[in-house]
């Protein structure tokens, strides 16, 4: 496992639009299409790393109230399979299912769309306003795998709230850390 932190991309950068694998349906679909009336959540994960793993029940919960809120969720994995054959479409699939995700798990084999997010880390986040412009980038919280603070998902929390009250994000956004992307 190699430590990194989100590049953070810059706020008010439009998302772009990738037509990725959705492993769940096998088939190809434009990842802007699951934007909601309030926004968009990317995120950035994998099936391996300790740090997506550390999270990933709480991710998934919060992911599923952020959709009851009109905030669509996309999450994308985009490590190199031939280096991590784990982190392949035939393994994302049974992952989404026994994490119970109600939202697209999309694997980025050509990896343009990581590159054009500016991910780094697994996880890494991105909330996208109404518009598609960048309000938030950064953690889920400031727990991570041993250090003992209780996982809640209040950094990414905080900007959803922030966005449906259509109020400022708060500040500062802090950098998320995780397993750095596998590249090419």
């Amino acid at each position: 496992m190699s430590l990194a932190y989100s590049s953070m991309l810059e706020l008010g950068t439009k998302a772009p639009n990738f037509n990725l694998l959705n492993t769940q349906a096998n088939s190809t679909e434009a990842i802007l299409d699951y934007k909601l009336k309030n926004g968009l959540l990317v995120a950035f994960i994998c099936n391996h790393c300790p740090y997506v793993i550390h999270l990933i029940e709480e991710l998934v919960s919060k992911s599923k109230s952020y959709l009851k809120q009109d905030i669509g969720v996309v999450f994308i994995s985009a490590n190199n399979i031939e280096t991590h054959p784990q982190d392949g479409p035939e393994y994302m699939a049974p992952f989404a299912k026994e994490n119970q995700f109600s939202f697209p798990y999309f694997y980025d084999k050509s990896q343009a769309c990581a590159k054009a997010y500016k991910a780094e880390c697994t996880p890494d986040f991105m909330l996208f306003d109404k518009n598609l412009a960048c309000v938030y980038r950064g953690r889920f919280d400031d727990s991570s795998p041993g250090n003992g603070k209780t996982i809640t998902g209040d950094d990414l929390d905080k900007a959803c709230n922030a966005l449906l009250q259509n109020k400022n994000i708060p500040t500062p956004q802090h950098p998320s850390m995780g397993c750095n992307i596998k590249w090419k």
